[in-house]
């Protein structure tokens, strides 16, 4: 952790938009679209589990009266847990960002693991009583769901159910990737050269997605067997190459056609299909609806 810089000046008062979807399992949400920082504050104690999603933007996790911070950036997560003493909540949300808090209490968290306790290694006897942090990356399909939860547009009377299966399913696909990505269990993850040159493909893939080398053409390049790409990509990411870059250019297209400066022939062609009949058919493969019926729901 690092001592806090001090943007005290300009921030406004927030708050969040709370959602209880069970008995001790509740879902935060708060979207500042404003010119200056946001502070939101929330009272939790060591029962909870704190997942916290900055999707858009940035924010600052502030810990004993500010005294110490983690910043939480775009795209990325952070998972914080500590059974020895509370931790509220008291996040500065910089200017044009949304963050997702999901609050699980660890009885609750307990029984949805309950046959695979050992996996999550919070869980296990030997770390039961031991805090816990850990930030990673949010995947295109854990960026999926966290857009559902901020740009929820269905009748209140199935909010709670909606984010019940929602918050599910994103604690699935986040620990999900974490099974895929574990080192122990993953031997070919041990060689640290192979996993820089997967991380090297990914990066490949993405640059060139409307123009992506084949699978033997980014092997050669990453100097991997096409073998060794395969099984690595799929140990690190939890996808097959071109499954993962399918997430991600309709990921791309979904922001592009939600900022409104593109077209749908125009978002199509910037990732990738060279006819808007081929982009409609994929993208309503993957998000079961058309992008302009996408942007009627949302607008």
């Amino acid at each position: 952790m690092k001592p806090t810089i001090d943007e005290s000046k300009n921030v406004a008062q927030g708050a969040f938009s709370e959602t209880k979807v069970d008995e001790g399992f509740l879902i935060l949400v708060h979207k500042n679209d404003k010119s200056v920082a946001q502070s939101v504050e929330r009272y939790i104690d060591s029962d909870y589990i704190q997942f916290h999603f900055c999707l858009k933007g940035s924010s600052k996790f502030m810990f004993n009266e500010g005294r110490y911070a983690l910043d939480v950036l775009e795209e990325n997560s952070l998972l914080l847990y500590n059974p020895q003493r509370d931790l509220p909540i008291n996040l500065l949300v910089r200017p044009n960002s949304w963050v997702v808090v999901v609050l699980i209490s660890i009885k609750k968290f307990h029984g949805l693991f309950s046959q695979e306790a050992d996996y999550i290694s919070f869980l296990n006897a030997d770390n039961k009583d031991k805090k816990y942090y850990k930030d990673g990356v949010i995947s295109p399909s854990m960026a999926i769901v966290l857009n559902q939860l901020i740009n929820f547009n269905l009748n209140q009377s199935i909010k709670t159910l909606y984010f019940k299966g929602k918050a599910l399913e994103l604690l699935s696909l986040y620990f999900n990737r974490n099974e895929e990505a574990d080192i122990e269990q993953c031997p070919f993850l041990v060689d640290e050269t192979n996993v820089i040159k997967i991380r090297q493909a990914k990066d490949i893939i993405i640059a060139r997605m409307s123009e992506p080398p084949t699978l033997q053409e980014l092997a050669d390049e990453i100097g991997l067997s096409l073998k060794k790409l395969k099984e690595g990509f799929k140990q690190i990411y939890g996808d097959s190459v071109f499954s993962f870059l399918f997430d991600y250019k309709m990921e791309v297209a979904r922001k592009l056609l939600e900022a409104g400066d593109d077209n749908v022939n125009e978002v199509g062609l910037k990732v990738g299909y060279s006819t808007a009949s081929h982009f409609i058919a994929a993208f309503k493969k993957k998000y079961g609806t058309t992008p302009k019926k996408y942007l009627q729901s949302i607008s």
